[in-house]
């Protein structure tokens, strides 16, 4: 153990122990301090460093399939912004709300959007903005705007789901968590055997 002479004592390293020391070298007297060092060590780290590490306060814990807690949540899209609301519809399918979010797992909840008719558009988007499609054969390539698409049975479904899934992951997670909304454009949905909650969606960032 390497030790430091500081005059007529020695200190003994982590310890801040000081041991009177006669001036010269003697080996006897050496040796009889490296006892001594030796000892008060020990006894230091006996009595300071005797303790068992909690691992487990350090452990990160994952959900699986089985330990996730999946809700059932209805949202009103009334005078909601497209935007905005699948933004946050995205993050309570991703369980981005909740401590236990774990990114490769389906630990969100399941959406229910009702009054899907009544979400809007900020600015000129209604008129203005464009969704492209393409049929599949030559000279197919379809435009539209979200005011066209109002007018289809299907219209804000599309346009919902289509926001929804760009902000979700891609590849399987993401198809996955996409069965976990459901969109209707009135009021009434078909699953109340779920008990689903209505949450406000205005108090999620």
């Amino acid at each position: 153990m390497q030790s430091d002479y500081f005059g007529d004592t020695l200190r003994v390293p982590w310890t801040g122990v000081l041991i009177a020391m006669s001036c010269g070298r003697d080996l006897r007297l050496e040796n009889h301090l490296s006892e001594i060092v030796s000892k008060k060590i020990k006894t230091f780290f006996s009595s300071n460093l005797n303790f068992k590490m909690d691992t487990l306060s350090f452990k990160t814990i994952s959900v699986n399939k089985e330990t996730a807690k999946k809700e059932w949540v209805v949202i009103d899209a009334t005078d909601q912004v497209v935007g905005r609301l699948c933004s946050k519809v995205a993050k309570l399918l991703r369980g981005k709300y909740k401590p236990t979010f774990t990114p490769h797992v389906d630990c969100g909840d399941n959406v229910i959007i009702i009054n899907a008719a009544k979400a809007v558009f900020s600015g000129k988007k209604e008129t203005d903005k464009i969704y492209t499609r393409y049929t599949g054969y030559p000279g197919g390539q379809r435009f539209n705007t979200p005011a066209e698409l109002r007018k289809r049975p299907d219209g804000m479904d599309k346009i919902l789901r289509h926001a929804i899934k760009g902000m979700l992951p891609k590849g399987p997670l993401g198809r996955s968590l996409m069965d976990n909304l459901f969109i209707y454009d009135g009021t009434e949905h078909k699953h109340e055997a779920q008990q689903p909650k209505a949450i406000d969606i205005n108090q999620y960032k």
